[in-house]
């Protein structure tokens, strides 16, 4: 008689072995199709590293954009989806076979990107409270002081008295 424990430790052993084999052959898991950039373009860098490093780049972009004001970039979100946008649907995003969703949904990663971007290119789209251009930097550093100055100005609001 087998102990309850080997026998527990073989079947887990048989699962760990034949479940990728089965998962391979039947195909289970569709491959994301991803469809080609917008001709013409060269991307900012390989496939293999856009593939590992492309969140890195963009959070990075993202701190130099909305810290320092710095637009403009390589490696910034607007010019992928001016690159990356579908011709059938004109998004990154609005079908499965989409450029970011297709990858995603392989890998079960949440975009949040489109939250408050927009998932088509727009050669018009800006945010109004941000200034953009070569001073745009040197503007949200004065409306930084500006804001800190009017913050330490702010008298501290009267107790007001317990009965």
């Amino acid at each position: 008689m087998v102990p309850p424990v080997l026998r527990t430790v073989a079947a887990s052993l048989l699962v760990l072995v034949i479940a990728p084999v089965l998962a391979q052959s039947s195909g289970r898991t569709p491959k994301p199709v991803i469809e080609p950039a917008k001709p013409g373009t060269q991307c900012v860098a390989d496939p293999a590293t856009m593939r590992r490093e492309h969140p890195r780049m963009l959070e990075h972009q993202r701190d130099d954009t909305v810290h320092g004001g710095i637009r403009g970039a390589k490696a910034s979100l607007k010019a992928c989806i001016a690159c990356h946008a579908s011709p059938a649907t004109g998004s990154v995003a609005a079908a499965d076979t989409n450029f970011c969703v297709s990858c995603h949904t392989y890998t079960a990663v949440r975009i949040d990107c489109f939250e408050c971007h927009a998932t088509k290119p727009s050669p018009t789209a800006f945010h109004p409270v941000v200034p953009t251009g070569p001073n745009a930097a040197a503007a949200m550093r004065l409306a930084q002081q500006l804001k800190q100055m009017g913050a330490a100005a702010t008298p501290e609001p009267a107790a007001v008295p317990q009965q």
